[in-house]
């Protein structure tokens, strides 16, 4: 079924300058199915972030085509294309960047402010019945920087979820965690998946995290490896 493809790549070229032409991506095309766990994987410098970052709408110097929802993202404003990814994409990073003057509660509630989607009160709700399906309800009224990096990187991905997108994008999401919290971290993507129906689309070195998802897309030198 063609809307069952909520992220699609269709030939994607991109090249540096510096100062000759270093070509980064080429002819990257796939897509990503509603509910599938994928994983972006290679050595350093084979362009993955590079990919996601165009994937995530945040770099739209590139040739080629993106769809996200069926709607391609050519000639769209960067207000419009803020729009999509507030709406439509979550992100959890390597590093969290939550913000130490907010509480935790807060951190989670802050995409949701953009969005406008639902009220104050809605979003609490919404923050606090996350927080309590990630195991750390206990920690909403703490301040950010007073918790532990596996607690962080589980209130990013509570953050990631508040607005409901359609796809959450993940960089390196365990790059800075233990095993233990990667195994955690790993467990609640898989839940996201199977139990939420999310789709998720994650770029990372960790082999064996990556040959736990359902799918993976290796690359190399800027291609994926067929």
């Amino acid at each position: 079924m063609e809307n069952n493809i909520v992220l699609e790549a269709r030939a994607i070229y991109k090249s540096f300058y510096d100062p000759v032409k270093i070509d980064v991506l080429k002819d990257i095309s796939f897509n990503v199915k509603r509910g599938e766990f994928v994983s972006v994987i290679g050595k350093s410098g084979c362009g993955k972030s590079t990919l996601l970052y165009i994937l995530s709408t945040m770099d739209t110097d590139y040739q080629g085509e993106l769809l996200i929802d069926n709607i391609s993202m050519h000639g769209k404003s960067e207000k419009e294309l803020a729009a999509i990814r507030n709406e439509k994409i979550g992100f959890v990073f390597q590093f969290h960047y939550l913000l130490n003057e907010f509480t935790v509660l807060k951190n989670v509630m802050l995409p949701g402010f953009k969005l406008n989607k639902y009220n104050e009160a809605e979003l609490e709700s919404r923050a606090l019945s996350l927080l309590k399906d990630l195991g750390i309800e206990h920690l909403a009224h703490k301040m950010a920087h007073k918790i532990s990096g596996g607690e962080k990187q589980r209130v990013s991905i509570a953050r990631a979820m508040i607005n409901d997108p359609l796809i959450i994008m993940c960089d390196e999401p365990t790059g800075n965690l233990d095993n233990s919290n990667t195994d955690m971290v790993f467990d609640i993507f898989k839940e996201l998946t199977e139990v939420y129906h999310k789709t998720l689309l994650v770029v990372t070195h960790d082999m064996t995290f990556a040959q736990n998802t359902q799918r993976t897309i290796e690359m190399e030198d800027g291609r994926i490896v067929p």
